[in-house]
């Protein structure tokens, strides 16, 4: 029995053309199902959980202190290269930057910066329960690393300070 018969069916079956076409048909229906039906499934596996991020800006400078009282970032969506994000800045507080400088007579002392100041930023959004790797947009949120607060009109770097995931 030959693969391909003399009137071009496969196996004296379906003819080669009409089974590219039926592969790229069931193709595309298996793409849209999965972009319509991923989402759901990976929320049904791991349900999202609140995760509140506290970001200090140390050492902010006084015309970054001004343009945050004059521009209050607070209730702003964050920003993760040109899209929105589903994090949303809920508290900014502004406080003293303490620094460490040596004395006179060589003791180190912590001492109050006269101009620049702390900026404490609260960040709430929803990761997957029980992920490895909480995220916001593309970044990665663990305790100590650096993220980029960013919203539509403002941006700056900060530390980390807390992460809390709500189990």
């Amino acid at each position: 029995m030959k693969i391909i018969n003399e009137k071009g069916k496969l196996f004296g079956l379906i003819n080669i053309v009409d089974l590219l076409v039926l592969v790229a048909v069931i193709a595309v229906v298996a793409g849209v199902g999965y972009k319509l039906f991923a989402p759901q499934i990976a929320e049904a596996t791991n349900p999202p959980v609140p995760m509140t991020v506290t970001v200090r800006v140390r050492g902010a400078t006084p015309f970054l202190v001004q343009e945050v009282q004059r521009n209050s970032q607070v209730g702003k969506r964050t920003v993760s290269g040109s899209s929105y994000t589903d994090a949303i800045i809920t508290d900014m507080k502004i406080e003293d930057y303490v620094q460490q400088v040596v004395t006179a007579d060589g003791r180190i002392v912590d001492a109050l910066d006269p101009s620049k100041k702390d900026l404490v930023f609260t960040i709430e959004a929803t990761v997957p329960k029980g992920t490895a790797t909480p995220s916001i947009g593309t970044q990665e949120i663990r305790a100590g690393r650096t993220m980029i607060i960013k919203t539509n009109d403002f941006e700056t770097a900060g530390n980390i300070d807390v992460v809390e995931i709500a189990e």
